[in-house]
């Protein structure tokens, strides 16, 4: 699977969009459920650009579910900060996001 590409000056022109939006996703110790996955993909598709809050004290494990994350999902990685990720993943048909 391939990530979507992203060059600095589309992440900037995310991560300006993204200040202001909550975190629509909690992946606790448990890990990635199927229930889980289902929500972060119905919240791509509607919104192509999400926060997800990923707990985990292990700063390694956070990585990879990070990691994970966007390759399971074909998402560009917008920004990590702490405990949050942003996605990105265009609409397939029809892109709600217009870059500069």
């Amino acid at each position: 699977m391939s990530q979507h590409y992203l060059n600095p000056r589309q992440k900037r022109h995310l991560r300006s969009l993204a200040h202001k939006l909550k975190p629509v996703v909690m992946i606790g110790a448990a890990g990635l459920s199927e229930a889980v996955a289902r929500t972060i993909e119905e919240e791509l598709s509607n919104h192509e650009l999400i926060k997800v809050r990923v707990r985990s004290d292990d700063p390694a494990e956070r990585e990879t579910i990070i990691e994970a994350l966007s390759q399971d999902f074909e998402a560009g990685l917008v920004q990590r900060m702490g405990h949050i990720v942003t996605l990105y993943r265009p609409h397939p048909e029809k892109p709600r996001i217009q870059f500069p």
